[in-house]
């Protein structure tokens, strides 16, 4: 009896309510997910081939309004040129008119009074034509008496001119312009040269 007490202390019952496990089986081990099925693929794959579609929509679009923006660009440019000058030459045409008035006078004028005329045409001409260009940023370089500058002045000849300082432009034989403060053409002068005055202590 004793023996049999002893015995099952030892060895002791096992709990009624352990669970059964496999043998080689971990208790916490859940089962793999299984494989991703065909219409998930098929889901996938469509959605990136729209995505991609779209994409190379936007793409041909942005480089359509890009060449499109290129020859915009291209076509404004030769506007630009070929029309440039479209203001300058609509101010030219009112002194074509006053040309075209003059030279009519001038033939229908008598010999006696033709050439006064004419020269009152001709001023008038020139007022015209200075002031347009004076619209459109041209200046006249000032040559004649004042002090001989090479940036604006180039000098032809020398005139010993003894009641003149030397240095001096004398003539002027073709006008000097500027374009908005640009030198277009530089003055052609004679300049001065005081002999006495130059020669004075040698």
């Amino acid at each position: 009896m004793g023996n049999r007490s002893r015995h099952r202390k030892e060895h002791g019952a096992a709990p009624a309510d352990t669970p059964d496990v496999a043998p080689g089986a971990a208790a916490d081990e859940t089962p793999a997910p299984g494989p991703e099925s065909q219409e998930d693929l098929r889901a996938r794959l469509e959605a990136r081939e729209k995505e991609a579609a779209e994409n190379y929509d936007r793409y041909l679009r942005a480089a359509a309004e890009l060449d499109n923006y290129r020859k915009r660009a291209a076509r404004d440019r030769e506007d630009s040129i070929k029309y440039g000058n479209e203001k300058l030459i609509k101010d030219i045409l009112p002194i074509l008119d006053s040309l075209d008035r003059a030279l009519e006078q001038a033939s229908e004028l008598s010999a006696r009074n033709n050439f006064e005329a004419f020269h009152q045409g001709l001023e008038l001409i020139h007022t015209q034509i200075l002031g347009c260009l004076e619209r459109h940023g041209v200046a006249k370089i000032a040559a004649r008496g004042e002090e001989f500058d090479p940036e604006k002045h180039q000098a032809l000849m020398q005139v010993e001119t003894p009641g003149m300082e030397s240095n001096r432009v004398v003539d002027e034989y073709e006008s000097g312009y500027t374009l908005h403060g640009r030198l277009l053409r530089p003055s052609k002068v004679s300049v001065s040269k005081n002999v006495s005055r130059d020669t004075e202590g040698q």
